[in-house]
């Protein structure tokens, strides 16, 4: 009986060592491989440069703008704000109180900001909480505010919107939003000139 366990465990450890090595090791650094070699903005974070090549943020990961003279992105439940090692939603459900009391509190400071119709991710969170873009009418919502901060003509402001809308893709997977990284440096850069 000794000689079979040990006749079955030695294949048990070369095969587990085997597949360690395989997936643990192997796969990992051939899909890294390929990620770098074909998609290298994606497989380093879509990382966004300024013009001196210091990197201010990313496609993919929202940040929040708190200036009235930036487009602002939705709520966030990630650590203290768009913290990327805590990224998770809050977790409330729709009757929790907290939660409940926080809508109330950013709805009433859209409201003060002129907003009248609010759409719901300007006052609610994402999954993650670290969402980088918004709903086509949570950015036209914003259009007043900001282009009344920098002195710019809202039409203006909302071509800007309007040239920074992306479209599902394939015309039905996803839907249309905005990325707020994209269209605030936009602004800065119609601003400057």
């Amino acid at each position: 009986m000794g000689n079979d366990f040990t006749t079955a465990l030695r294949p048990a450890i070369v095969l587990t060592i085997l597949f360690a090595l395989l997936l643990g090791l192997a796969y990992p650094l051939a899909m890294t491989g390929i990620g770098q070699a074909i998609f290298p903005s994606q497989a380093n974070g879509s990382l966004v440069r300024d013009a001196r090549g210091d990197v201010i943020g990313s496609t993919v990961i929202g940040q929040g703008f708190t200036s009235d003279r930036y487009f602002q992105t939705r709520p966030s439940a990630a650590g203290k704000g768009y913290d990327g090692l805590a990224s998770s939603g809050s977790n409330y459900g729709p009757t929790a109180q907290a939660l409940v009391d926080r809508v109330k509190a950013d709805v009433a400071r859209r409201k003060a900001e002129g907003v009248t119709a609010i759409p719901a991710d300007l006052v609610t969170a994402s999954a993650s909480g670290l969402d980088p873009d918004l709903s086509p009418d949570a950015a036209y919502a914003q259009v007043a505010r900001v282009a009344k901060a920098r002195g710019l003509a809202g039409a203006r402001v909302k071509a800007l919107v309007d040239a920074h809308i992306a479209h599902p893709l394939a015309g039905f997977l996803g839907e249309e939003r905005v990325n707020v990284l994209a269209l605030n440096l936009a602004l800065d850069r119609t601003a400057a000139h």
